[in-house]
């Protein structure tokens, strides 16, 4: 980008920021912010890494262009886990390059420590550039034909009285049986982080399940059934029930993780379900598992650990497992290796790999760790590691190590550990 420029000290970046926040709208591209690095490549080991980015980088973000529109009306939306959430319709307004006529109210309490009515204009903007936000109400604007916000009673698709737990903000339907409920589940089953089936998207999950022919997971392995009365809907050929239906069967060899995550077991996200994966092997070792072991396991805390022994302890849920085994799906960890090896002295430990190694990428040896022995791979050295693993011109992690007597080795003395595993 011609617009870069290397700054000599914390001033200079900040006069820097401050040229382009001025000059963003003139650019022939939207930028939401600027991101800084360190000028020196050598140092980019020692600063280091977290889980999902690099400390020797930083994005100062630009403070979000807030505009002003009219709040027409409050509606209420249903999510897979029967979340009822207050959606702001908004006169259409351009923010941050696009038009926003919508945008969330989280909750009932959001709405009123807003102080929002029906009919207010309000100031929003895009949080992060991109999810419309409402940030206040403007009071002094209303002329009287304002409307108090009240919370729905009842689901706005089925009509079941709504309930709102002790511990959370939220309003919950409560109704498995709930149409929305169960469109979104199929929805989530489906995307791509979950089960990655092409060609069901929203839309089509929607109509599906409006015909008839897709109301459940139970009809989802069992849509071939339906392959001419879908064939006979406007915009559906041989070739597009046809790519579905290899989509859907391509989808029972997904790994275990996806799985887990695809069944929306509460608490439980793409992070947790790979752990768990992991741990287990198996679904039916996980769908066995105790609270004392679940409780065990990094990461997944007590929350997590109530929901899942909640969801496999429920009598539809352990139906919903064997009919999806009957069908053919995966319930088995696919990982480079087969098994976590919990014999091994690196098991469930906390590494951190620094320096050079000359055998393998230190990504590959993370990812050896993480698979092979369920370990965890940390970017900086406490006295939580367990182990360091000192490459050829390792920095201050290995000197860091040396103080808090950390185990440390060598490249070679970490392939002699791993090696009777490469030879099986």
């Amino acid at each position: 980008n011609p617009n870069y420029r290397i700054c000599s000290g914390v001033e200079e970046v900040l006069q820097y920021v401050q040229e382009y926040q001025e000059k963003r709208t003139s650019l022939d591209y939207d930028i939401d912010g600027i991101v800084i690095k360190v000028n020196d490549l050598n140092v980019y080991d020692d600063l280091g890494y977290t889980a999902k980015t690099p400390k020797w980088a930083i994005a100062y973000k630009f403070p979000p262009e807030e505009v002003i529109t009219k709040l027409k009306d409050i509606i209420f939306t249903v999510g897979r886990t029967g979340k009822i959430t207050p959606n702001a319709l908004l006169e259409p307004v351009r923010v941050a390059g696009s038009l926003v006529q919508r945008a969330t109210l989280h909750n009932e309490d959001f709405v009123r420590e807003k102080g929002i009515m029906i009919g207010d204009y309000v100031v929003i903007r895009k949080a992060g550039d991109v999810i419309p936000e409402v940030v206040k109400a403007l009071p002094n604007r209303r002329n009287g034909s304002e409307k108090a916000f009240e919370m729905a009673e009842f689901c706005p698709i089925c009509a079941s009285r709504l309930q709102r737990k002790e511990s959370e903000a939220a309003h919950y339907c409560l109704n498995d049986n709930c149409d929305k409920r169960n469109i979104e589940k199929l929805i989530h089953f489906c995307s791509k982080p979950a089960m990655n089936i092409e060609g069901l998207g929203e839309k089509i999950i929607e109509e599906f399940y409006n015909i008839g022919v897709l109301k459940s997971l139970y009809d989802l392995y069992n849509l071939e059934t339906h392959k001419q009365e879908i064939m006979d809907l406007e915009g559906f050929g041989l070739k597009s029930i046809t790519n579905i239906l290899t989509s859907i069967e391509k989808s029972k060899e997904q790994s275990l993780e996806r799985l887990i995550f695809a069944l929306g077991i509460k608490e439980v996200g793409e992070k947790g379900a790979k752990i768990l994966a992991k741990r287990f092997q198996k679904m039916e070792k996980l769908a066995a598992a105790s609270e004392e072991e679940l409780l065990k396991i990094k990461d997944i805390g007590p929350v997590a650990t109530k929901a899942l022994r909640t969801f496999f302890s429920s009598e539809d849920n352990q139906k919903l497992l064997a009919y999806l085994a009957s069908k053919g799906l995966n319930f088995t960890y696919k990982s480079s290796v087969e098994t976590v090896d919990i014999s091994h002295p690196f098991y469930g430990k906390t590494f951190v790999l620094t320096g050079t190694l000359s055998s393998l990428k230190r990504s590959e040896a993370q990812q050896l760790l993480e698979d092979r022995y369920a370990g965890h791979c940390s970017s900086s050295v406490s006295i939580k590691t367990d182990y360091v693993i000192a490459g050829s011109e390792a920095g201050s992690k290995l000197e860091k190590a040396q103080k808090l007597g950390v185990k440390i080795l060598n490249e070679a003395e970490f392939l002699a550990l791993i090696k009777p595993d490469d030879e099986s």
